[in-house]
């Protein structure tokens, strides 16, 4: 059974977001297209992402040393671990961010964070990292209220670049985007904008 996770980062329902609303447009067509398929919805605003901090460190070194973890430690630890095996053990992989300050929402990077981890994602080679995941594929759902795929804000955009990038250090070797730009930069076609990135959703969410 292929299974897909449906990574939301953003706070708000697809009432009032643009990248939630077409990532429910992706995952209702996905859906109908793939009755057989399990789907698995993080929303990393209500769930557990440890941030690497001086616990985690310092449980990871106990680990090695074959000492015993503080419970804080153990629980952080464990829950990270928890987290990259489900990310390795999915098929497919679906992001839903805004653009907040030219990136994305905080939740995002610690979720990353917890899932770039050698010998699970990628691995240390003589010749440098090489990614492990070579038989999966990512779609990035991104809302941005203004220009950034042509013109002086292309390299201002580093949130989908960053995805793209990241997946393809994991060895990723399909990465699409469904991108939602424009509407606040151009608030009398917003609608029309949302309209045509959501049917470009549901078109993706058939062939993903």
């Amino acid at each position: 059974m292929t299974k897909l996770l449906y990574i939301t980062a953003h706070p708000l329902s697809e009432l009032v977001s643009a990248s939630m609303a077409a990532g429910k447009a992706f995952l209702d067509s996905y859906k109908d297209a793939h009755p057989e398929d399990e789907i698995v919805h993080i929303d990393l605003f209500k769930e557990d992402i440890p941030q690497i901090d001086a616990d985690v460190f310092s449980g990871w070194g106990k680990l090695q040393n074959g000492e015993t973890l503080t419970e804080e430690e153990s629980r952080k630890v464990n829950r990270l671990g928890e987290i990259v095996d489900e990310f390795i053990n999915a098929d497919k992989y679906v992001f839903v961010s805004p653009m907040w300050n030219l990136s994305f929402p905080p939740v995002l990077k610690a979720y990353f964070d917890a899932v770039s981890v050698a010998g699970k994602t990628f691995k240390y080679t003589p010749e440098g990292a090489v990614g492990l995941l070579t038989d999966k594929k990512a779609l990035h759902i991104q809302a941005r209220g203004g220009l950034y795929s042509e013109g002086p804000g292309t390299e201002m955009e580093h949130g989908d670049r960053y995805i793209k990038s990241l997946m393809g250090f994991y060895g990723v070797p399909s990465y699409d985007t469904v991108i939602i730009e424009g509407h606040n930069a151009a608030p009398q076609k917003a609608e029309e904008i949302k309209q045509l990135a959501n049917q470009k959703a549901v078109e993706m969410g058939q062939q993903f």
